[in-house]
């Protein structure tokens, strides 16, 4: 803390000795909780009780226990908790789901696949003390399975109307375990549904940087390439067609102007990609992937 204050010249006076005392001097509208992943279950126990909603960066939690904790906290004291994903706000993603969803331009969906991650935080330079958390298996979870898995397990519980899946299997590896001696650095997540899959490749260990979505559906397909970028292609057609995506409306272009009109209720976050519905399912399916990699056994979800 003593080195941030002397970078940024922070004054003594808005430092508090614990989040409770800030909150009831403060008393803000919502807390942006952007972690360690463990510790979002202690910011929503200090402020939902004072009727102060929370937006907590991906994923949700660590456990399923830590989540059914902070949804019970969110009923009883009736605030918000959402999480922020950089995916929700790519126009692609959004426009993917339009066509998929709303106009039925594939039919329906038979299989997603999302591309997630990167070279590895240390390889891309994140800050020491991010590093210290983000590679931590108490404080993050887990690796690549949960900072990457997290953004195909979000999207394709939206594409799939907020149902679970059935199983989940995973794989996980410790390619630069010489790196990354306490996590996985890769893995592979699949989903199955009644009548689709879902494959999940999240890694520390990619040639670049990628988030993308793929959806097959019965007689097309659509994948959000890049944050604005589609590559479409149905039945019958020729070559695939890149289409820049149409530029979202204000409330979907960042987390703040969503949240924004979430707290003065213009927008009902239910079944969104920041909801706690949703990211409830997300964190199960985590749980589950980490239970199977450990065990080398598909885990049935309980209904």
């Amino acid at each position: 803390i003593e080195r941030f204050k002397t970078r940024y010249k922070l004054d003594d006076k808005i430092f508090y000795r614990d989040i409770q005392s800030l909150l009831k001097a403060k008393k803000p509208d919502v807390v942006l909780a952007y972690n360690a992943i463990a510790e979002h279950l202690s910011v929503v126990e200090a402020a939902a009780p004072l009727g102060i909603s929370v937006m907590v960066e991906k994923p949700l939690a660590v456990s399923v226990k830590d989540a059914e904790r902070m949804a019970q906290l969110a009923r009883k004291h009736k605030v918000h908790v959402l999480t922020n994903y950089e995916t929700t706000w790519y126009s692609s993603n959004q426009e993917a789901y339009t066509r998929v969803k709303k106009d039925n331009s594939i039919g329906e969906i038979r299989k997603m696949v999302a591309h997630d991650g990167h070279e590895g935080p240390k390889e891309i330079g994140v800050s020491k003390e991010f590093l210290s958390w983000l590679t931590d298996p108490k404080l993050n979870g887990g690796g690549a399975i949960i900072d990457f898995g997290c953004y195909g397990a979000n999207l394709m519980t939206w594409l799939m109307n907020g149902e679970s899946p059935i199983s989940v299997t995973a794989v996980t590896k410790q390619i630069k375990k010489e790196v990354y001696p306490k996590v996985d650095d890769d893995a592979t997540i699949l989903l199955e549904y009644p009548n689709a899959t879902g494959i999940i490749e999240g890694s520390w260990n990619w040639p670049f940087s990628i988030k993308d979505l793929e959806i097959f559906g019965e007689k097309g397909y659509v994948q959000a390439v890049s944050p604005n970028t589609l590559r479409v292609k149905n039945r019958g057609d020729g070559d695939y067609k890149l289409l820049e995506a149409k530029p979202l409306q204000l409330a979907y272009k960042d987390h703040l102007n969503y949240l924004a009109r979430v707290l003065r209720n213009e927008i009902d976050p239910a079944g969104d990609l920041s909801s706690l519905e949703n990211n409830l399912t997300v964190v199960r399916i985590l749980e589950a992937a980490k239970q199977s990699a450990r065990d080398g056994k598909k885990v049935i979800l309980k209904k």
